[in-house]
């Protein structure tokens, strides 16, 4: 690290964090903090594409009503405005940028997905994610103005005790804890996947920003939401990775091992119904029938129009030793999304002055209870753009103080550290998945909370929650590292299941991606989010 002071903090290099870093003012100096490297969040993974009203039959009307619709009475109706009646423009900044985007002769190409009135969905194979983070980090590495800080994991925010402003956060790289000091900091770390077993999420999506966040006294919103996407391959031995919803766009048949289209038992629109509905129809079917799982066939698309939109996907199912154009894709719902988030206006601005949050580590209002297919990417872009308008307030000159060297070992502690993370992902996913129940979620919160206090009273705690700014710590080995960062990444994961635990039994009612068997009903009273700060959960009402 060549500074210890920045104007703005970035931490997550998604498609949020990065166009939203590239959306700031270049007189800025930004640090652009990445657990990993580059190139390595759920964006990178995204598939299906990025959703706009841009063609002559559409328009952001429309677009508007389908998220309306798709978010099951929770969205907050000026925040999806603003979210498509800026799409177009999103769009031309990304084409600008060089994002090559698939066109039908001279035309930008759109596809139809699940719950859109009309063809939006704009992509690039089915690759779009990468498409799209490939150019953005590509223009990221080119600014003078970004310092991109790789393999750094964020700790703790800096606030200031007099004010609660936010003035900065704890890093750990390369053997040491570093306060870095800035009067803005962005929250771009994407979802919180890996709290379930099953997930499309890549390993980095571990509910790092909501968890910091929520632990400084941010408020957080609706994490009982979570979109189970309903087609992740499944095939023993290998990770679930997602078959693009847009494959179904394309006219994909859901079929279980007799061959019929069982989904439209469950919702009149079948395959094409929202994401929530067939998860639910698949979950639901398969204890019917007691089979592993359904399948996604592809032979009624041509096999041409196949392999110019799907490629990704038949190199990855023939790497598993499946033939999609001879014989149906083996699925089954794995957790893909997380609505809930850090509260947020259309500005970014959390409830702690300082601090940002965008992409999916906010809660903008944009997806209510179930995200619409492809608004995931938008929004990233949209609501980052609003970073452009950013002018972080001066703080006072601090001297970087000298660093305190330690030696430690944490070998003994690592023992708890591993078993909770070892079990934290199938308790979640049987207790909070796709359909869920008090009985099961109150066990399920008893066990979390015990772990909660089990990891606080460890001595690794101190260096991740307890550590004074602005002194830093230099650690005496890698190893120490990395027992450090798996410890605080543990910790998010089980604060991110206790939220979502918490949140889904509060809330007493059935609701987009929220599902409960002894309360399957949406209800009036609860057409409101859940709002939570420290341990205190309430219902405010939906705009």
């Amino acid at each position: 690290m060549n500074h210890f002071k920045f104007d703005v903090v970035v931490v997550g290099s998604g498609a949020a964090g990065l166009y939203g870093a590239l959306c700031l003012p270049q007189s800025l100096k930004v640090a652009l903090v990445t657990k990993d490297q580059l190139n390595t969040g759920a964006s990178d993974w995204a598939q299906g594409g990025i959703a706009a009203a841009i063609s002559q039959n559409d328009s952001p009307v429309l677009h508007l009503e389908d998220t309306l619709k798709a978010g099951a009475g929770l969205c907050d109706r000026n925040s999806v405005q603003f979210l498509v009646e800026n799409a177009a423009e999103a769009i031309a900044s990304l084409v600008e940028m060089g994002v090559a985007f698939d066109r039908h002769q001279s035309q930008l190409a759109m596809t139809l997905e699940a719950a859109h009135s009309r063809p939006r969905v704009l992509h690039a194979a089915d690759t779009t994610g990468r498409a799209i983070v490939a150019t953005l980090a590509q223009q990221v590495l080119q600014r003078g103005n970004i310092e991109v800080m790789s393999q750094a994991f964020a700790l703790q925010l800096w606030l200031n005790p007099q004010t609660g402003n936010c003035q900065g956060i704890s890093v750990l790289k390369e053997n040491k804890i570093t306060w870095i000091h800035s009067p803005a900091v962005i929250l771009a770390t994407g979802g919180g996947g890996q709290v379930f077993s099953q997930t499309t999420n890549p390993e980095v999506s571990t509910g790092d920003g909501v968890a910091i966040a929520w632990r400084s006294g941010a408020v957080i919103r609706d994490t009982e939401f979570v979109q189970f996407h309903p087609t992740a391959l499944t095939v023993p031995g290998a990770p679930r990775f997602l078959i693009s919803e847009a494959v179904r766009g394309e006219g994909a048949h859901l079929v279980d091992e007799d061959g019929r289209r069982f989904a439209f038992d469950y919702h009149p629109d079948g395959e094409l119904a929202p994401r929530d509905v067939v998860s639910r129809a698949i979950f639901t079917h398969l204890q019917k029938t007691s089979a592993s799982n359904v399948y996604l066939d592809l032979r009624p698309i041509p096999k041409d129009r196949i392999r110019y939109r799907f490629p990704n996907i038949i190199r990855v199912c023939q790497h598993w030793d499946v033939d999609l154009f001879i014989k149906p894709i083996p699925v089954t719902p794995a957790a893909h999304y997380w609505m809930g988030g850090i509260a947020v206006d259309t500005m970014n601005h959390t409830s702690i002055s300082g601090l940002y949050a965008v992409g999916e580590t906010a809660s903008t209002g944009v997806h209510g209870a179930n995200r619409l297919a492809s608004n995931s990417l938008l929004e990233c872009v949209v609501y980052a753009s609003q970073l452009a308008k950013l002018q972080p307030h001066s703080l006072p000159q601090i001297t970087p103080p000298e660093t305190l060297e330690i030696d430690l070992s944490w070998d003994k502690e690592m023992e708890l550290v591993n078993s909770i993370r070892n079990q934290l992902p199938d308790l979640v996913w049987q207790s909070a998945g796709i359909c869920r129940t008090e009985e099961t979620m109150e066990t399920a919160i008893a066990i979390v909370a015990d772990w909660r206090s089990q990891l606080a009273n460890l001595s690794l705690n101190k260096y991740v929650l307890n550590l004074s700014p602005p002194k830093q710590i230099k650690l005496n080995s890698s190893t120490a590292e990395s027992q450090l960062k798996f410890y605080a990444e543990t910790l998010n994961l089980v604060d991110t299941g206790y939220l979502i635990l918490k949140s889904a039994a509060f809330r007493t009612e059935s609701r987009g991606g929220h599902y409960r068997l002894d309360y399957p009903h949406a209800l009036p009273e609860w057409s409101g989010h859940t709002v939570i700060q420290g341990q205190k959960w309430n219902r405010s009402p939906s705009e």
